[in-house]
């Protein structure tokens, strides 16, 4: 029997609270590795004195778990916000730099801007406040955690809308990732605006 992975706490925004740091931002971002869609970032900053069980990397919740409790982190977070960078910019700057661009916005949207950002294994250049790179931060740290699910329920949400206006592609199911059937709705119908066309498309007989 599997043994469940543990939720993520408070510690590292802890810390830094005791170092003086108010307004303390977790940021994550979702969608690197997708065929079509924007890559998404969110960036949410708790509030200390109201906790939210649960809080975990978004990977490890089922969908039913993710859209509960990005209710509560958006209903009872300090601040939060998303920013999101779209096929067309991703392959003109690649999806490095567009992930980067995406959590950069996400955390100069925030109102009041933080004091820190706690980021998941990135380091992003241009912000005008103090940041750390976490490394599996989406699973350790509180913060990082709320604004993955924050992150995938609102791509998961926009990619709905997606296959709604075009559903040959079965975006509902897949949500833009390489999977077999997205790859062979590909190869029937070519690439859709949603589409990064610099990304390779799976083969189909690998």
């Amino acid at each position: 029997m599997a043994t469940p992975r543990p939720r993520a706490d408070r510690a590292v925004e802890n810390s830094l609270r005791r170092w003086g740091f108010v307004h303390v931002a977790g940021v994550d971002e979702v969608g690197r590795g997708c065929l079509a869609g924007p890559v998404m970032a969110a960036a949410v900053v708790l509030d200390p004195d109201r906790h939210i069980p649960g809080l975990r990397d978004s990977k490890c919740l089922s969908p039913a778990a993710r859209e509960r409790l990005c209710e509560a982190i958006t209903g009872q977070a300090l601040a939060w916000a998303v920013g999101s960078v779209g096929p067309a910019e991703i392959d003109r700057i690649n999806i490095r730099q567009a992930s980067l661009l995406a959590m950069r916005k996400a955390i100069l949207a925030l109102v009041p801007l933080p004091d820190f950002a706690l980021v998941d294994a990135f380091h992003v250049p241009g912000l005008p406040v103090a940041q750390r790179g976490i490394v599996h931060g989406d699973a350790r740290c509180s913060a990082i955690a709320a604004a993955s699910i924050v992150a995938k329920v609102t791509r998961d949400r926009l990619m709905q809308d997606l296959h709604e206006a075009d559903p040959r592609y079965g975006f509902d199911r897949h949500k833009g990732y390489p999977t077999p059937d997205h790859a062979l709705a590909i190869s029937r119908f070519g690439y859709s605006e949603a589409h990064r066309r610099s990304f390779r498309v799976p083969s189909l007989f690998d």
